[in-house]
């Protein structure tokens, strides 16, 4: 489908894109409500309940390149529905296990699958198709921000709702909030906008394959795909164990909680400007930044006193870098490859960051079983983001080179080999 040049606006864009956003990344936000309730139900353990996290995190990342792929194809609305279905029915499943199968098919694999199709991803690579380049930055900085809003309002609510009815319950409530993610979707339902028409792009005929062949040569794309990696362990490990750490340390529940809600109400801030600076600065400089500011905080979580106003400051801090990397990371995928398949090459780069979450995950519990406690992870983490914020200085937010078109008797290979000599 050729471009479409006539003028959008960009209110409704805006509106359904961080709408989405919050309902899906509130629900997902939630997820560390239940562990408690399910294991005092069904008698199967912390840990298995944490391993069906893990395996939704996993799958969501398996599944988010070829969501994003969908997603260029046949459009994002289409993509955004069937994904919320996918997840609401995941949800569904997951509150009629009896035991460890049920919670891993619906709570992890369909939950997953539902998760990589209706996703930010999938929102913020259709929203970077209809906004203009000028206006894409902050736009996907709002959008990220209002999923912090998702998560101080789902997150209560869904733990009011287990207190009076039961975990069963509250994923009920919760699958009719994801469905009805299909009530927002008709202003993203075009698949091309005007930011690829003011976005010519040379190779605008060029083939799927052949575009991920230049991303897997394209050393600045790689590059990315590796620190993301390290954003997925460091958010997952501590949405998970961030409140434990807390209360090991002698702390109160009410002040570990607190901590976590803190990280949602200021990620809100950090999101903004994220996007806002973004317009002004090199992403890449402002990523390096970010990645610094979380090693400084992991490291004084470990080793100033444990007190509420370290675990409070931890809370405001993280917010304020929590998701500010995502329209960050985004934008530079878009400078380096434009939007036609920005869909597809974020999936990847976001599969990286789930295998990340993954690893943080799992890793960190397994750490506290055998150490007693989670410090190592905490210096793990830091060392990561030291890595990523030194690995961004040496990122390139330029375009990718442009496939060569094949001089006459020259076949495409022997073209495609000059973009691999050109990259190394």
């Amino acid at each position: 489908m050729r471009p479409e040049t006539g003028k959008t606006s960009i209110a409704p864009i805006l509106i359904t894109g961080s709408i989405i956003t919050a309902l899906t990344l509130g629900v997902r936000a939630t997820m560390g409500l239940f562990p408690d309730a399910i294991d005092q139900a069904l008698d199967v353990g912390i840990g298995t309940v944490g391993l069906t996290v893990a395996l939704q995190n996993l799958v969501w990342g398996l599944g988010q390149p070829l969501a994003g792929a969908i997603a260029d194809r046949f459009g994002a609305a289409r993509t955004l529905v069937v994904g919320a279905i996918a997840y609401a029915g995941g949800l569904l499943v997951m509150g009629a296990a009896n035991g460890p199968a049920g919670l891993h098919l619906g709570g992890g694999v369909i939950v997953g699958l539902g998760m990589s199709a209706a996703s930010f991803a999938v929102v913020l690579s259709s929203m970077s198709r209809l906004v203009d380049p000028q206006r894409r930055s902050m736009a996907l900085g709002v959008a990220t921000a209002c999923g912090s809003l998702g998560h101080f309002v789902l997150v209560p609510l869904t733990g009011a709702v287990i207190s009076a009815f039961g975990w069963r319950s509250a994923l009920t409530v919760l699958a009719v909030v994801t469905v009805s993610i299909g009530l927002f979707v008709r202003p993203l339902r075009t698949q091309s906008g005007p930011a690829e028409a003011v976005e010519a792009v040379p190779d605008d005929d060029e083939s799927l394959r052949t575009t991920l062949a230049r991303a897997a040569r394209h050393r600045d794309y790689l590059l990315v795909n590796c620190t993301f990696f390290v954003c997925g362990f460091h958010v997952t490990f501590i949405g998970v164990h961030l409140p434990k750490t807390l209360t090991d340390a002698g702390l109160e529940t009410a002040i570990a909680n607190m901590s976590w809600s803190l990280v949602g109400l200021f990620n809100i801030v950090g999101a903004f400007a994220a996007g806002a600076l973004g317009m002004r600065f090199a992403k890449s400089r402002l990523l390096s930044i970010m990645y610094s500011t979380r090693a400084l905080a992991f490291a004084g979580l470990v080793l100033l006193p444990p007190t509420p106003v370290v675990a409070l400051g931890f809370g405001v801090v993280m917010g304020i870098v929590w998701l500010a990397s995502v329209p960050l990371t985004s934008g530079i995928v878009l400078g380096q490859f434009g939007v036609r398949r920005a869909g597809t090459l974020f999936g990847f780069v976001f599969l990286s960051h789930q295998v990340g979450a993954f690893l943080g995950s799992w890793g960190g519990g397994e750490i506290r079983e055998l150490t007693g406690s989670y410090d190592l992870w905490w210096w793990l983490a830091a060392a990561l983001g030291i890595a990523a914020a030194a690995i961004h200085f040496s990122i390139s937010e330029e375009p990718a080179p442009s496939r060569p078109v094949p001089r006459r008797g020259e076949s495409p290979s022997a073209a495609d080999g000059a973009v691999a000599a050109v990259d190394n």
